[in-house]
């Protein structure tokens, strides 16, 4: 984890980190489960973080539709974090407890953290291309204010690590990055731009972070994941 990447939009009650290739490959399946749940555990453990506090988003690219949501439910704490299971299909998580953590593994897509402090709800999005290409941001705001009641003006933004415009241009969006596009979609939804930060990480430029486009030319040697873990704090949860 670098400390320099890390988001700084949010306020104490909240914990977002992501990690980075020194923390080791974040997605099961891709590597012994074993390991990768080592990894995870440590990386959560350094950010006053458990494994079974702690539920992951599940994503698959075989639909036609890249924006659907839903909220967690206390049941789900844990499950899918120790090994490969199925889980509900979804392209962003909301909580609205605290104690409640939502983690997403990455590779150049970018994760989006959403935090309403008004009503303390906290949302965690998918946004690659297939969903930018629907409106995905603009979309998990939409879902934010039609089951929470979250007024736009009142929500933080993080985005993620993500590829670069250079290497990843949307051709569907008008040749735009996906940070650049996400931001357009944000804004459209109501978010101010004040309340919007933008990492500054290229995943395709730097080596910090795990690459698929680089790994498919070859420029990687392994198609590893990063992750974004998203929780806002409980008691007994302490500042990272």
């Amino acid at each position: 984890m670098i400390s320099k990447d890390q988001p700084t939009i949010f306020s104490s009650p909240v914990i977002v980190a992501a990690s980075s290739v020194d923390n080791g490959n974040m997605k099961l399946g891709a590597d012994e489960d074993g390991s990768v749940v080592v990894n995870r555990q440590i990386f959560l453990d350094s950010i006053g973080i458990s494994l079974d506090q702690t539920t992951p988003l599940s994503l698959t690219y075989d639909r036609d539709n890249y924006t659907e949501y839903r909220t967690v439910t206390g049941s789900e704490k844990g499950k899918s974090m120790h090994y490969s299971e199925d889980a509900p299909v979804a392209d962003g998580l909301v909580t609205t407890k605290p104690g409640h953590a939502l983690f997403l593994t990455l590779a150049d897509c970018c994760g989006v953290v959403v935090h309403d402090p008004v009503k303390s709800v906290l949302m965690l999005s998918h946004i690659g291309r297939h969903s930018a290409e629907q409106d995905g941001a603009q979309r998990s705001v939409e879902f934010l204010q039609q089951t929470c009641n979250s007024n736009p003006n009142d929500l933080k933004v993080w985005l993620s690590p993500a590829v670069g415009k250079a290497t990843y241009p949307l051709a569907k969006k008008g040749g735009k990055g996906l940070h650049e596009v996400i931001v357009e979609q944000l804004l459209e939804a109501g978010v101010s731009r004040n309340n919007i930060e933008i990492s500054s990480v290229d995943t395709a430029t730097d080596p910090n972070y795990f690459s698929h486009s680089e790994f498919k030319k070859g420029n990687r040697e392994f198609d590893g994941r990063f992750a974004v873990v998203a929780m806002m704090r409980g008691r007994g949860e302490t500042a990272s």
